[in-house]
């Protein structure tokens, strides 16, 4: 069988996505293993996983649409609820990691948080 450009172009895309998710989402667990404090690991879980799971989903919904024809409706939702979710609870948990009183390792400047809170009072 010969394959149209389309196929390659396809295949190529897939290859791409699925790979450049994978990559993401080995980083957001080497981060998540290896920075000091819950704030960066934070950060680790929730942007690049974020990002490395969209992209392992789309390269799947582009593969089932290019060999299959089918538009899978479960893989858009996905797609949509891991960046709804993703951020909001990273989000929520430094929320509940900063008024628990936990600090950042690093913390050179002023907490603008802390600051707005004791205005408030």
């Amino acid at each position: 069988m010969t394959e149209t450009l389309i196929d390659i172009i396809s295949n190529i895309a897939t290859i791409v996505l699925l790979l450049s998710g994978t990559f993401f989402i080995i980083s957001s667990s080497i981060g998540v293993l290896r920075f000091p404090d819950v704030f960066t690991r934070l950060h680790a879980a929730t942007k690049a996983s974020t990002l490395g799971i969209a992209s392992v989903l789309v390269g799947t919904f582009i593969y089932l649409y290019a060999e299959y024809h089918v538009v899978s409706g479960k893989l858009i939702l996905a797609i949509l609820f891991i960046f709804l979710t993703n951020p909001v609870s990273g989000h929520m948990l430094s929320r509940a990691a900063h008024g628990r009183g936990i600090k950042p390792i690093i913390h050179n400047r002023k907490d603008a948080y802390e600051d707005a809170i004791k205005k408030s009072e």
